[in-house]
């Protein structure tokens, strides 16, 4: 048996940073969006691939593998059964020369088609239009990031995701591409519903929440299914209302990829705490966050997950929602705790998390009778998510009001008035 090695495959992963094991996953949720079914592929699945032991995978991995890639399996240097050997790859200078070429060639052909009355073909849409639109999601999360809840990130997603959308009517695509185009429309959807949640928009966020959902269903893509409940089970927490928030939070708990994937299922069980800590359920609360810590260890911090999940949740957001229910619950001291586990893990570019961490370890130290260091800690928080982020300038004018009630025309209270009038001043 000729056994060459799949050389064209190798490179490819390693130009992308795949693992074995990690392309495996990867092209296992790939497959589980495609059919409903999950993936069994492994990394010695992978190395049977790049040792050439598989010269053509089954039908539906090649689909998969081929979403993962965007190329096709024999631009992967997979041989359909039957076909005679490939001849050996043409020297780079040939193969730079023959991409010139064909692209001055293309470049004319469009011109002469546009040119030629009557003779436009319909376009085709394809997978460089979805990481095109890739690409503008992970601006968008950035922003999330920097700035969150400003109506301006809610419209940006709002509209990226009418233009995934109108790529559907646009020109032919294959079904892969289309699931493909459903799921950017409803990742954008989501953020803007997150940015509607953050900027206390409720009415806005349900909104979005309802196309978001009606699109995830359309892509069949579960990642983006979890965002969008999940987030709702947060809407429905900060509008205080914890029975939908649980039973919305559930949904996404329940899913698939909740169960195959730990990170998935810690998520799941931190926000179900945050919950159970708005509920007042001491005993809700701390089981479930053991139970979300237990399974963020358990999780390979090597497998693929979407871009949304790996920007935000890790241990610094796990001490967050632990922080938020702790506080919640009235048990400050160990609400501290979290928020300085919190606010030490935190990565630089998690400016709104930091904030929102900052104002409520301000709230807890306050609690505890330490008017000065919670004063010296609101401080902290920068001038602009002070006076834009909805929910940071509430918490400041609580804890404002908290600070009043507790020292009464203590100098304390003097530092912290003059404080927030320079904030509003520079703003």
């Amino acid at each position: 048996m000729d056994t060459t090695r799949n050389t064209v495959l190798e490179a490819w992963m390693n130009e992308h940073g795949h693992s074995s094991n990690s392309l495996a996953d990867t092209v296992n949720m790939a497959l589980e969006r495609l059919t409903g079914r999950a993936g069994g592929l492994d990394g010695s699945s992978v190395r049977d691939w790049k040792a050439g032991r598989v010269k053509w995978p089954k039908s539906a991995t090649r689909r998969a593998l081929e979403d993962v890639t965007g190329l096709p399996a024999t631009a992967l240097g997979f041989e359909p059964r039957g076909r005679t050997p490939s001849t050996p790859a043409p020297p780079q200078e040939v193969t730079d020369t023959m991409k010139r070429r064909t692209l001055v060639g293309g470049i004319a052909a469009a011109a002469a088609a546009a040119a030629a009355p009557g003779a436009a073909s319909p376009r085709r849409i394809g997978m460089s239009d979805v990481d095109r639109l890739q690409k503008r999601f992970a601006e968008i999360i950035a922003s999330d990031h920097r700035h969150g809840g400003q109506l301006g990130i809610e419209q940006r997603a709002a509209a990226l995701a009418d233009e995934a959308l109108n790529l559907q009517n646009a020109g032919s695509a294959t079904q892969r591409v289309r699931s493909n185009l459903y799921a950017a429309a409803a990742a954008f959807r989501s953020s803007a519903m997150w940015a509607a949640i953050d900027g206390r928009r409720y009415d806005d966020a349900k909104a979005h929440m309802r196309e978001a959902q009606a699109l995830a269903e359309m892509s069949g893509d579960q990642a983006i299914k979890f965002r969008i409940w999940s987030h709702t089970g947060t809407m429905y927490r900060h509008m205080g209302r914890p029975a939908d928030a649980l039973a919305a939070n559930d949904v996404a708990r329940n899913l698939h990829i909740a169960r195959r994937d730990p990170m998935f299922a810690s998520l799941g069980m931190a926000r179900q705490a945050a919950i159970r800590g708005a509920a007042q359920d001491r005993t809700g609360t701390r089981r479930a966050f053991d139970q979300a810590q237990d399974a963020m260890l358990r999780a390979d911090p090597h497998a693929y997950r979407p871009l949304w999940m790996l920007a935000f949740y890790d241990q610094a957001e796990l001490d967050s929602l632990a922080l938020s229910a702790y506080l919640s619950l009235g048990a400050y001291q160990t609400a501290e705790f979290h928020a300085h586990r919190c606010l030490a893990a935190l990565r630089p570019h998690m400016v709104r998390s930091r904030a929102i961490a900052t104002t409520r370890l301000a709230h807890a130290q306050l609690a505890q009778g330490d008017a000065d260091a919670a004063t010296a800690t609101a401080m902290k928080v920068p001038v602009d998510a002070a006076t834009q982020h909805a929910r940071v300038s509430r918490m400041l004018q609580e804890f404002g009001a908290a600070l009043r009630a507790t020292a009464p025309g203590s100098r304390t209270v003097q530092t912290w008035t003059e404080h927030a009038a320079a904030w509003r001043t520079t703003a």
